[in-house]
């Protein structure tokens, strides 16, 4: 496997070796001892729960994050194409504000590594699309957060200009505003 290092600290691309021939195709998507070195997963950092979402072409989901309980994720395409967006949301961190896209698909078989503490979201680019991935933490739906997908202080380009929004991603606030609040609950 070979992994490829990207402008946000800790978020890897995976490119497994895929064993291909007129048959079909076999990949190793998650083997402990390999993927922990091969990621530099921190002691105690283990994945305790899997997710599968299946979108169709156009759908854009997040950009989530947990609060309290940040998740870890390794995501992969297993069927269709997406593309896999990584932010920044720390104000502490020197690249707060940045983020990172990623072509995922079931004939690149990447995966990507998202450690906790970012914002994470992604676009169907297919006529639909199977997404699995893999948390260090539990979905816990009264710490699900996130941001705006269309943050101008992001200002991510997205494949699709007009996405298929949730009604609740459509209504993330932006990256200066959850600041705000986050300054205005810390104040006593």
């Amino acid at each position: 496997m070979e992994i490829i290092e990207t402008a946000l600290t800790g978020v890897k691309i995976v490119e497994p070796q895929v064993f291909g021939d007129e048959r079909g195709f076999f990949v190793e998507t998650w083997q402990l001892a390999r993927y922990k070195r091969a990621l530099a997963l921190s002691a105690g950092l283990e994945f305790v729960q899997d997710n599968h979402s299946r979108s169709a072409q156009g759908v854009l989901r997040g950009l989530h994050f947990q609060a309290r309980c940040p998740q870890g994720k390794l995501v992969r395409a297993v069927r269709g194409e997406i593309y896999d967006v990584v932010a920044d949301i720390d104000p502490l961190s020197v690249t707060y504000g940045q983020w990172v896209g990623v072509h995922l698909s079931e004939d690149n078989h990447r995966q990507l590594w998202i450690p906790p503490g970012y914002a994470h979201g992604f676009q169907v680019l297919s006529a639909s699309a199977d997404v699995e991935y893999k948390c260090t933490d539990y979905y816990v739906p009264t710490d699900q957060c996130g941001v705006a997908w269309d943050d101008p202080q992001l200002a991510i380009t997205w494949p699709i200009a007009a996405p298929v929004l949730s009604e609740q991603d459509a209504a993330w606030p932006t990256l200066e505003k959850l600041k705000n609040e986050n300054r205005e609950r810390a104040t006593p």
